[in-house]
């Protein structure tokens, strides 16, 4: 490929991954995996870097990946999403789901992701490298005239939330011996939010005009994620990586939404991985995540803040929008992820995984989670590389998360919510992924 060829390449992918709506919900919010091959194992990849999108799970990957560049896409479809709710209890002093057992289902069910990376090999034991992805999945419409009597999911029309995150890995890498390196990223962040249908929440946010209906709004900040990778014993290989809370400028159009004034920042996250190379044609792949949820008040302060909030009135910590306000009650993840691949002839790479996790939602937490009912827990994954010649490749990977669910009751007894209704979420998730690989 010219250097003309390659620099159009670069500017189309990186303003199409900035320019991309995400709406990931696989771990929580985080992406089950990032680069088509990782996808294709569960999202195992920290201890066996294979693409220039390894920086987004363990920067020290990168200078094993040599120079190569990868562009690609995901279809993902987040459906169907439901919620159910067992009574019609609708506004004020109520604020539960309007509901009287008629299961209501999400609009927006396709969504198109782009990703990209480049690696430059400064030298043979050195190199840089920008990985760009995405997270989100807080994504969700309620049709008010889908809802029972036509009132709107929290009686004030059409409702819902969308969240998408964009990260600019800029990322350095070394080895200390042939099969060891360790890795260093600065990461930018970007993030856009808007929510529509929870004005009814006014009388307990501490800013009401700042709380709904008022467009997109958007955040940056920077954070880091420190790698290392080597090999253990013969054919295995230890991987870790920690990425930084990245602390984000807050949501101003939604500081009387969530806590601390409008503060979303993205939660830390460590990842330990092994790789065992079990015969010279394959490879068994093994990582544990953990993602902090608990970081941040606005994902995870409870529902039941609400209790103090509701029996003194705003302006009051715990009001919506307050220093320690209510948020959505998730709690910290990890998530198991295992997977294989193998090469069969010359030009083909085969690759399944498997993972597994406890979705963040309490039973207690959703009526709020109406709004972004991250209940998944597995996903079964499959996947393929087609080495089209020396200097090129095709990837391909299938993702289908089974239908996972959650019922529970608000865990307030104050008049501000209703005690009585049994309130469940419903989701399943599909994913068809590509892209493309140049090696120079």
């Amino acid at each position: 490929m010219s250097d003309l060829k390659r620099n159009v390449v670069l500017a189309f992918a990186v303003a199409a991954a900035v320019a991309a709506p995400s709406a990931w919900a696989t771990n929580g919010y985080f992406a089950h995996g990032y680069s088509i091959k990782e996808k294709a194992l569960a999202g195992a990849g920290a201890a066996m870097a294979q693409d220039s999108l390894a920086g987004a799970t363990n920067p020290a990957g990168m200078v094993m990946v040599g120079e190569r560049m990868d562009l690609g896409a995901s279809l993902f479809s987040p459906s169907p999403r439901n919620y159910t709710a067992s009574s019609p209890a609708v506004g004020p002093p109520f604020f539960a789901a309007n509901g009287n057992g008629t299961e209501v289902e999400s609009d927006n069910d396709f969504f198109i992701i782009p990703h990209f990376g480049r690696n430059w090999m400064l030298d043979p034991d050195r190199s840089v490298g920008v990985s760009v992805y995405g997270n989100g999945g807080m994504n969700t419409k309620w049709v008010a005239s889908d809802t029972p009597f036509g009132a709107g999911t929290f009686g004030a029309g059409t409702a819902g939330v969308n969240l998408a995150q964009l990260f600019i890995n800029g990322t350095y890498s070394q080895k200390f011996s042939p099969t060891a390196s360790w890795g260093g990223s600065i990461i930018f962040a970007y993030q856009r939010f808007k929510a529509h249908g929870v004005s009814a929440f006014s009388v307990i946010s501490n800013d009401p005009s700042n709380l709904s209906d008022k467009g997109h709004d958007s955040s940056t900040g920077f954070g880091a994620k420190l790698g290392v990778q080597g090999e253990v014993g013969p054919g295995v290989t230890l991987g870790a990586s920690y990425q930084s809370k990245i602390a984000m400028g807050e949501f101003d159009k939604y500081k009387g939404l969530f806590a601390e004034n409008g503060d979303f920042d993205i939660p830390s996250t460590w990842t330990v991985g092994l790789a065992w190379k079990t015969t010279p044609d394959s490879d068994l792949t093994f990582d544990i995540q953990r993602i902090n949820y608990t970081d941040i008040k606005s994902v995870s302060n409870p529902f039941r803040k609400l209790d103090t909030c509701g029996a003194v009135g705003p302006p009051h910590p715990t009001c919506l929008g307050g220093s320690d306000g209510i948020g959505f009650g998730w709690e910290d993840m990890t998530i198991y992820k295992l997977g294989y691949q193998w090469k069969s002839g010359s030009n083909w790479t085969w690759r399944v995984g498997y993972s597994q996790g406890d979705q963040p939602i309490p039973n207690s937490e959703v009526l709020f989670n109406i709004l972004a009912p991250g209940v998944i827990e597995k996903h079964f994954t499959f996947g393929f590389t087609n080495q089209i010649n020396k200097a090129s490749e095709f990837n391909f990977a299938f993702m289908i998360a089974p239908e996972e669910k959650i019922s529970g009751m608000p865990s307030t007894g104050s008049a501000f919510a209703d005690p009585g209704q049994t309130v469940e979420l419903k989701m399943q998730q599909y994913e068809v992924a590509a892209s493309w690989g140049w090696k120079f």
